[in-house]
Formats: structure tokens, C-alpha cells, sequence
């Protein structure tokens, strides 16, 4: 099932949510500089979603899901996969990944202590959380994580079915740590957005340097 190859063409899904990323950020800098209030819909969307509340399960659902994102689970799912892929031979896809989290996570923390947005206070937080609100940092390092993970992997996976069922487990489960922050009311809507943006940009720079790499040297095996 993998391979390595010199050169392998920008995968589609990767194309289709980094066009979406960008025209995202392009929406979040437009509204902060131009709407009145730049949070009125954040407001709205977290006051909708308390005064909804859901299934008597969902909060139980959204803190396991929330902690897929967390530095934990992010960690110990990089440093499991970077040993098989290490095992598989695999040692430029593998150094990829851990260099694309590691740097990727220090330049969310650089922003979040940067901008120094607060968390919502809107209504009872359902979790703990005690640092800055911007950008999410589980949205941003799932995205960051999961989605450099299906990335790479779509350079030395053989079989198409393969790479698109990877893309969409990451995208399913990037969407799901990132929504479940804002139920429970620890994120603004726009920290999500703009995590999740910003780590589908790194994992796009990361699939990009690693395919030079990869050309440049004929491979990795």
C-alpha cells in the first residue's frame, strides 16, 4: 500500500479545502476591519447553540471529541505514526510530519500570545481552558495534525480510494474538534475558522516542501 514516488499531482481535496481556507481568512480580515461589531455573529452562534443544547448525550460526545484535538492525543498520534512510518522506510515523510506539528504547534501559541483575544464568556464554560482565545488552538493543531497527516500520506499511498477515504477522515475529524470547542462555549466561532484555515495552509506548505524534497532526491527508500 505505500510507496514512495519522486512526484505525485496536488491531491483535490487538499486544492478544494485550502481554496475554501483562504477565502475564509480573506472573510475574517474583511469582517474585523469593516463590520461594526466583528463578533455579533460569534455571539449569536454560541447563545444558539446553549439555548439549543441538543441530545441529553451531546456534551459527553463534544469533551471526547474536543480532546482529540488536544496536545496529548495530537502527540501521541505524530510520534505513533512517524515510528511506522520509520519501520516502513519512509524516513522523509516521516521527519515531514513531526517537523510540520512541532513548528506548527509554536506558531499557534506565537499568535495566541500575540493577539491575546479572551475567551467567551457568554455562558458557562463546559470544559476548563486558561490560556488566549485566537485562533483555537485544538482546531488549529487537529487541522494542523490530521490533515498534514492525509496529506503526506498522499504522496506514498498507492490506491486512490485509499487517499480520499484518508482525507476524509481528516476532514470529519478536524470538523469535529473544532465544532465541538464553540457548544462548549470555550471558542468564538471565528477562533474555529480561523484554526482551521490556518492549519490547512500549513498542511499545504508542508505537502508542497515535501514533494520538492521528494523530487529532489528520487525519492526516499
Amino acid at each position: 500500500m505505500l510507496q514512495s514516488r519522486p512526484t505525485r499531482p496536488l491531491p483535490k481535496p487538499l486544492a478544494a479545502i485550502s481554496l475554501l481556507a483562504i477565502a475564509a481568512l480573506l472573510a475574517l480580515l474583511f469582517g474585523h476591519w469593516l463590520a461594526p461589531d466583528p463578533l455579533v455573529l460569534d455571539r449569536s452562534i454560541i447563545q444558539g447553540l446553549r439555548a439549543w443544547g441538543g441530545p441529553h448525550w451531546l456534551p459527553g460526545v463534544a469533551v471526547d471529541l474536543t480532546a482529540l484535538g488536544g496536545s496529548t492525543v495530537v502527540t501521541l498520534v505524530v510520534l505513533l505514526v512517524a515510528g511506522f512510518l520509520l519501520m516502513q522506510r519512509l524516513w522523509l515523510t516521516a521527519l515531514a510530519l513531526v517537523l510540520a506539528t512541532a513548528t506548527g504547534g509554536q506558531m499557534v501559541w506565537l499568535i495566541k500570545r500575540t493577539i491575546g483575544r479572551a475567551r467567551p464568556d457568554l455562558v458557562p464554560h463546559l470544559v476548563d481552558v486558561s490560556n488566549a482565545s485566537f485562533p483555537s488552538g485544538h482546531a488549529t493543531n487537529s487541522a494542523i495534525v490530521y490533515l498534514t497527516l492525509a496529506a503526506l500520506a498522499a504522496q506514498v499511498v498507492r490506491d486512490r480510494p485509499t487517499r480520499r477515504y484518508l482525507f476524509g477522515a481528516a476532514i470529519l475529524l478536524t470538523g469535529a474538534i473544532g465544532s465541538s470547542r464553540v457548544y462548549l462555549g470555550v471558542h468564538w466561532p471565528s477562533d474555529v475558522l480561523a484554526g482551521w484555515s490556518f492549519g490547512t495552509l500549513w498542511a499545504l506548505g508542508w505537502w508542497w516542501l515535501t514533494a520538492r524534497t521528494r523530487a529532489s532526491i528520487g525519492g526516499e527508500r
